[in-house]
């Protein structure tokens, strides 16, 4: 069975601060985007999904 979990960047919107993290590709085929704190402006800012 193939491995449905695949690792991501998600990149800030306002900063060149990015994470890793995992997205399930059967439940969410498109890009995601959330709102989580930036640690280099001290805020919290929309990450969305990147390459």
């Amino acid at each position: 069975m193939a491995k449905k979990r695949e690792k991501i960047k998600m990149k800030s919107s306002e900063s060149p601060y990015h994470y890793y993290t995992e997205k399930n590709k059967s439940n969410t085929p498109e890009r995601i985007a959330k709102r989580k704190f930036d640690p280099l402006l001290r805020k919290h800012v929309e990450f969305k999904e990147s390459k």
